[in-house]
């Protein structure tokens, strides 16, 4: 059975982030306008220890929908592939709150992917230690070490220059079809 990597923010879930960064700095993020992943860094630079304590108690992914289509494309994935959620929760400006973050995201998946077992929970800041027969994920470098590499199409990596040997996804009916 073939190993497969997924990702999780920005592939099954937005969460809730950008909404404690506008509530925070009271100011509507334009996501076209957003092309890099410092942009919480950027935008929240003059206050980033205020910032930092707000979001720290706060759960980022209470209430945050999958992904449309994600929900019934895993349990097939899950079917036919040795699938596991591979998933960084660290912050390097804050690692000490961190571990928060890693329980959010850990019940979060609990809840909205039952039919995933826990054990098949990976928390780490460095996918590239880690080698699956397929890896599907937003970032780029995160691809490595994998045979198929399957880049889900965000507002980050829009404009990025990729490997030819990278498929582009927009969607999960997208990566239903490339997989099943």
């Amino acid at each position: 059975m073939k190993t497969l990597m997924i990702d999780m923010d920005d592939v099954i879930t937005n969460g809730n982030f950008n909404k404690y960064i506008e509530e925070f700095m009271n100011i509507k993020i334009d996501m076209t306008k957003i092309t890099n992943y410092e942009y919480v860094q950027d935008l929240v630079k003059s206050k980033k220890e205020e910032f930092w304590k707000y979001v720290e108690n706060k759960d980022l992914y209470k209430g945050a929908p999958l992904f449309k289509d994600c929900y019934e494309v895993l349990k097939k994935l899950n079917d036919k592939y040795d699938l596991y959620i591979v998933t960084s929760y660290l912050w390097t400006d804050v690692i000490d709150i961190s571990g928060k973050n890693l329980g959010y995201k850990y019940y979060y998946l609990k809840e909205m992917l039952p039919f995933i077992n826990p054990s098949k929970y990976i928390f780490t800041t460095n996918k590239n230690l880690l080698n699956f027969d397929i890896k599907i994920d937003d970032k780029i470098t995160n691809l490595e070490g994998a045979d198929i590499k399957i880049l889900f199409n965000r507002w980050h990596n829009i404009n990025k220059k990729y490997d030819k040997n990278i498929i582009r996804v927009n969607n999960w009916k997208e990566i239903e079809e490339v997989l099943l």
